[in-house]
């Protein structure tokens, strides 16, 4: 605001300079006119010198002293001067541009650079995304895993139930185990895949089976026969402790896994704090340094407009000096109108004289010789204020381009803060929802292995666990694929990242 008012106030000292140069343009050519047909004519004319007489301004003040140099004949040497200096605005002026051209060159790299650094920023956030949801979805996958492990676990234990019922049914019936034939109610439509079991498993069934045997051997061999409840509790003990070591096991699993879910979801929050606290700084350091700029402008404002008015007062003080010296020259001008006025008055009444025209002849030249004296000291002072003049205008142009300037770039930093912010908040929007939807895709997992079993047919059950172990296994082949692809992919943006 303070810079638009300065720069109307100088547009309209500038526009008053122009109209007054004007009428001292007007002015000093009917003097010019003047002087030279008293210097032709050798004699002065009352009349014509009555023209020459200051005119009062209103209220009875002084004139300006661009009226007052309107009376006075021009020279070459201020025309030269003049000329001298429209050459050098000119040239400065082309400097000027040159330098404006420059600038935005260097300011447009600067915005493109900032942008490419933006756009990298955006790049990196979305890989860290994208690393953040393969890490969700490997837990899942993990989860999942474990959860199969349990089922064939449990599997397992059923069928070693299965196992020891067989063998006491044949105890029961006398046959042999080479008697015996297995045969499958449905021979399953696809191709079985044999399980792995871990090695902690593999050895507990192998411990329990020969356990077993021995038993069945001790009680043949020694004669002894034990009830239908003895052998019944002894196997459910047999089962329970299987099932024991079972849950164990996957309790151990799901504790690992909840551990290293719980890691790496606080190395993802000590990462996203980190770039929060980072941002944070860095845009905080920006508006130090905005703050600072603005300060220093404000600062450079202040002096510039302080020595504006100093300047202004020390061009008034020399305008009052130059008006007591014009009035003074114009007091001594008049006197010697005066003089004049009574010798032609003298030589109206007498004959005309040889001596008296001489003596009018010397003063009349002595009159030019003091008005070019004066001439040229008005023409000096002159040519100091408008040099003074000048400085102003260029010193008042100069702050108030800079302070548009720095307008301008404070308003820009502004907006793009604002940008920045938005920016933030939509991406943390967007990772809430994400959020959202990948526990609504967990609990969908979770629940989705009971909906395929049909309770009400409790003999399919077996080949209903096997076709949904093979579908799940042939999903996670697919997620491990895909997982692969994806990791190929991040390590492939990273490259590039670590070669650009």
């Amino acid at each position: 605001m303070l810079g638009a008012q300065f720069k109307t106030k100088m547009e309209d000292m500038s526009r008053d300079r122009s109209f007054r140069s004007q009428e001292s343009s007007k002015k000093l050519e009917k003097s010019w006119t003047t002087v030279q047909d008293v210097s032709d004519s050798g004699s002065v004319d009352i009349s014509e010198i009555s023209d020459l007489e200051p005119v009062s301004g209103e209220h009875g003040n002084l004139p300006s002293v661009n009226e007052r140099l309107a009376y006075l004949r021009p020279s070459r040497e201020l025309l030269e001067y003049y000329r001298k200096k429209i050459a050098e605005f000119d040239s400065e002026h082309e400097e000027m541009m040159k330098k404006l051209d420059q600038y935005k060159m260097t300011y447009e790299e600067q915005h493109r650079v900032q942008w490419d650094i933006r756009q990298r920023e955006e790049e990196i956030a979305e890989l860290q995304k994208a690393l953040s949801d393969m890490q969700v979805y490997l837990f899942q996958e993990r989860e999942h895993v474990l959860r199969l492990y349990a089922e064939n676990d449990r599997l397992k234990i059923r069928e070693l139930e299965d196992r020891k019922k067989i063998q006491t049914l044949l105890q029961l019936s006398g046959l042999t185990e080479s008697e015996v034939s297995y045969f499958m109610k449905e021979p399953p439509a696809k191709a079985i895949i044999p399980q792995k079991l871990p090695a902690k498993l593999q050895a507990r069934f192998q411990k329990a089976m020969p356990n077993t045997a021995v038993k069945r051997n001790l009680t043949k061999d020694s004669g002894l026969r034990l009830t239908e409840e003895e052998e019944k509790q002894i196997k459910d003990a047999q089962t329970l402790a299987l099932q024991v070591e079972a849950l164990q096991a996957q309790l151990e699993e799901q504790t690992k896994l909840a551990k290293e879910q719980v890691d790496g979801l606080m190395d993802d929050r000590q990462v996203k704090i980190e770039e929060f606290d980072t941002c944070r700084q860095r845009d905080q350091e920006k508006i130090k340094i905005i703050t600072e700029k603005l300060h220093k402008t404000q600062d450079l404002l202040y002096d510039s407009t302080k020595d504006f008015l100093e300047l202004r007062f020390e061009h008034r003080a020399h305008e009052k000096k130059w008006m007591a010296e014009k009035d003074r020259l114009l007091r001594e001008l008049d006197m010697c109108k005066h003089r004049m006025n009574m010798t032609n008055e003298n030589v109206l009444n007498v004959s005309v004289s040889t001596g008296a025209g001489r003596t009018l002849k010397w003063q009349l030249k002595q009159a030019q010789k003091l008005a070019d004296m004066y001439r040229n000291q008005v023409i000096q002072l002159e040519d100091k204020l408008a040099r003074i003049r000048e400085e102003g205008e260029d010193r008042s142009e100069k702050i108030a381009k800079r302070l548009e300037l720095m307008t301008q770039r404070y308003q820009d930093l502004e907006r793009r803060r604002n940008l920045e912010v938005e920016g933030f908040r939509t991406d943390i929007k967007h990772l809430r929802q994400r959020l959202k939807e990948v526990e609504r895709h967990l609990y969908k997992v979770t629940i989705g292995l009971n909906d395929d079993f049909d309770e009400k047919k409790p003999d399919d059950i077996d080949m209903q666990m096997l076709r949904n172990i093979r579908r799940t296994a042939g999903r996670s082949k697919q997620v491990m694929s895909e997982l692969k692809t994806l990791k190929s992919k991040v390590y492939g943006l990273e490259n590039d990242l670590r070669h650009l």
